[in-house]
């Protein structure tokens, strides 16, 4: 029989008074008056052990070295950033937990920015002015749910999924207030682990007793995973209807027409969710991608600009943000502004090689298109040579595919033709099912006059993909297991893409199920699937191979490797 249900404030207080004293807090917030303010509040409810910040990138300092219960930070910082950028920044580089209460508090009451904050989902936000019991009263309700979920987000935190579906079961019953949360969790973690059958049943059943927005959207995420695209492209079309600020199913509806080849349709969905809440980085990167593809360059240069607006002085700006927009300038034949974009890339990323790399290769692009040739091809010179001694770098070797690309471009321009096939055989063979990477290839060779040879090219890359994948299955059906673990291993090694990396993974770890630990055989295995995670971490293949891991590592004791997971304090990051 469940819990009584807790009914107010006072009561939640309560069960959670003896854990207060030892919570540690950041408040966040440009104004020292206003921090001494919250302090005191936090302090009648018995927190002692809080810090202070005014700016992201002391937050950012702060959070490496100590573990926060909760985070109370304003709109606005003193850097020019705002609270919602921060949550982005602190998610992206995992480094605060899921049980961590982030609250946001913000006097700002435009439609935008409020639909901004929202869609980051923080544990709440309050609107000044507030008084103290409402600050109160909402942070006690934050800690209860995250006390209650603690076990299941543990181990969501490391990414063992198969963990937290466990823990999810044993909550039901426990506590009638959150049923609806413990069956959403239950759903979505079904959903990741590409069990959408069950998952199907689990939204089913909320469906059946409330009309909620992310029932309906796990729902239609389980019948894509079914490859029942036209029925989940209805389902989520229904919910914009239904629930039009709901922003999470415009994103969903513009992948799925993606997949069905809708390109226009799709880049209509995020355009449209962009309008609500423009200040989404990764769904403006989106915006920008799909955008390409449709050859609307004025909403790609808007998009990407954009990115770059956010990020700028952000530990989440990558080299990709620069040379996106650049990119998109030349082929409006804006040179003037892909030089000035490149002029900041090269400043904001001096004393880092890739940085340099990238300059170099847009140096030749744009003097390429302002018909210097000769100019250009000096540029080029410098880039392969700089290319070449990274790629000898084993830290340094791992740098963006677009970028490779456009070296590839520049070589195809320079009428260096076999560096270019060399560069993008390697891009297409470790990409080739990311549809906007073999996309941008072949937007290459159409610039250069020189689709046949990209038509070949790709079809020759194709081949060999399924002949290497095709030779380790095929002995892994024979029951020849050390055959194919060598066989997955050399093409893993060969052409490090998700599908090999995946499969090497798997190989390894049935291996070591069988026959016992191996260490250095093991860390191959960790070594592929952090490879693999580092491509497409929430893909459903890599998280497979990764449960797998866990299961192998406990059955022999083995103490499990976090990948991808939650840092500590003062852990490095990767």
């Amino acid at each position: 029989m469940a819990a009584s249900d807790p009914k107010n404030t006072a009561e939640l207080l309560q069960r959670i008074s003896k854990d207060l004293a030892r919570m540690r807090v950041l408040l966040v917030d440009r104004h020292t008056s206003a921090r001494n303010t919250l302090r005191i509040i936090l302090s009648n409810l018995g927190v002692t052990a809080v810090h202070n910040a005014g700016t992201a990138a002391e937050v950012l300092r702060q959070v490496k070295s100590f573990a926060f219960d909760i985070i109370l930070t304003d709109y606005h910082l003193d850097d020019g950033r705002d609270g919602q950028q921060l949550l982005e920044e602190l998610r992206q580089k995992h480094l605060i937990s899921l049980s961590t209460v982030y609250m946001v508090i913000t006097a700002e009451r435009g439609y935008h920015n409020v639909v901004s904050v929202a869609e980051l989902a923080p544990d709440d936000y309050l609107i000044k002015p507030f008084t103290a019991d409402q600050l109160q009263s909402r942070l006690v309700k934050s800690i209860y749910k995250k006390q209650f979920f603690e076990r299941v987000f543990a181990h969501l935190d490391k990414g063992a999924f198969a963990e937290a579906l466990v823990a999810c079961d044993k909550l039901l019953g426990k506590e009638d207030l959150f049923l609806y949360d413990i069956l959403r969790f239950k759903g979505e973690i079904l959903n990741t682990l590409g069990r959408h059958e069950d998952a199907k049943a689990v939204f089913q059943q909320i469906l059946d007793h409330a009309v909620v927005p992310w029932a309906r959207m796990g729902l239609a995420i389980a019948k894509r995973g079914l490859d029942e695209l036209a029925d989940a492209e209805e389902l989520g079309t229904s919910i914009i209807e239904d629930f039009p600020e709901f922003l999470a199913a415009y994103d969903f509806v513009a992948s799925v027409r993606e997949e069905m080849g809708k390109l226009e349709e799709a880049q209509m969905a995020l355009l449209k969710a962009s309008e609500m809440s423009p200040n989404n980085s990764l769904r403006q990167r989106m915006v920008g991608d799909v955008a390409v593809r449709n050859n609307d360059l004025a909403t790609a240069e808007r998009a990407y600009g954009k990115v770059l607006e956010r990020h700028r002085g952000s530990s989440l700006r990558i080299i990709d943000d620069y040379t996106n927009l650049t990119r998109v300038m030349l082929d409006k034949g804006n040179t003037d502004g892909a030089k000035m974009v490149t002029q900041e890339l090269r400043r904001d990323w001096r004393g880092n090689k890739q940085g340099e790399l990238a300059a170099l290769i847009m140096d030749s692009l744009c003097l390429d298109k302002q018909g210097e040739p000769a100019k250009a091809k000096q540029a080029l010179e410098k880039a392969l040579v700089l290319h070449s001694s990274l790629q000898s770098d084993d830290a340094q070797k791992e740098f963006s595919q677009k970028i490779a690309v456009d070296l590839a471009h520049a070589c195809l321009a320079a009428g260096d033709d076999e560096s270019a096939k060399q560069i993008l055989s390697k891009v297409a063979a470790e990409n080739h099912e990311d549809r906007s990477m073999i996309a941008q290839i072949q937007g290459v060779f159409s610039k250069t006059g020189k689709e046949e040879a990209g038509q070949s090219l790709l079809a020759k890359v194709g081949k060999e993909i399924v002949d290497l994948n095709n030779r380790g299955v095929l002995a892994a059906r024979s029951g020849d297991l050390d055959t194919s673990v060598q066989m997955l291993i050399e093409a893993a090694d060969r052409v490090p893409n998700l599908q090999f990396l995946v499969n090497a993974t798997k190989a390894i770890f049935t291996l070591l199920d069988r026959r016992g630990w191996n260490e250095p055989m093991g860390q191959r295995g960790i070594r592929y699937l952090q490879m693999a995670q580092a491509k497409d971490m929430n893909n459903v293949k890599v998280i497979a191979a990764r449960e797998f891991y866990h299961q192998v590592a406990r059955k022999y004791g083995i103490e499990v490797v976090p990948i991808g997971g939650v840092r500590g304090p003062g852990e490095k990051g990767g």
